[in-house]
């Protein structure tokens, strides 16, 4: 089995013990994410401005392996606050992703998150298959 190592440049560096992402066998696995700067610094703004942040950072991570978010088959996410949070960060939510063809997903109720996050983000994507040079003659 081979797999790729995803590197973003312009996207939230990943910590020393886990990639941004991996590829393998036509999908990207993405790390969890959590709505911080570049610093490492929770940003402003809550449940929405956490999911904007980590779902925008997803974005730049999928990019740098060839997908895209609308090719996301599976998110995962988690919440510390589910009855305070969920309604608002499916608001910022949504917006990424096409309404009509939404990836499966589960959210999963959890105690703590790093940095004092209050939601994380991970998904699965499809890498699509570039034309070949026959389909473009």
């Amino acid at each position: 089995m081979t797999k790729e190592i995803v590197i973003a440049p312009d996207a939230v560096p990943p910590l020393q013990v886990f990639s941004q992402a991996v590829i393998s066998k036509g999908h990207v696995y993405v790390s969890g994410n959590i709505g911080c700067t570049t610093d490492f610094m929770i940003v402003e703004g809550g449940v929405q401005g956490q999911t904007y942040a980590a779902l925008s950072n997803i974005s730049k991570v999928l990019e740098a392996a060839g997908s895209g978010l609308q090719h996301v088959v599976k998110a995962n996410v988690y919440l510390t606050n589910m009855s305070r949070d969920f309604t608002d960060m499916n608001g910022v939510y949504k917006e990424f992703f096409d309404t009509s063809a939404m990836p499966a997903r589960t959210c999963i109720g959890v105690a703590s998150l790093p940095l004092g996050a209050c939601v994380e983000i991970e998904c699965m994507a499809e890498i699509p298959e570039s034309p070949s040079e026959s389909d473009l003659a």
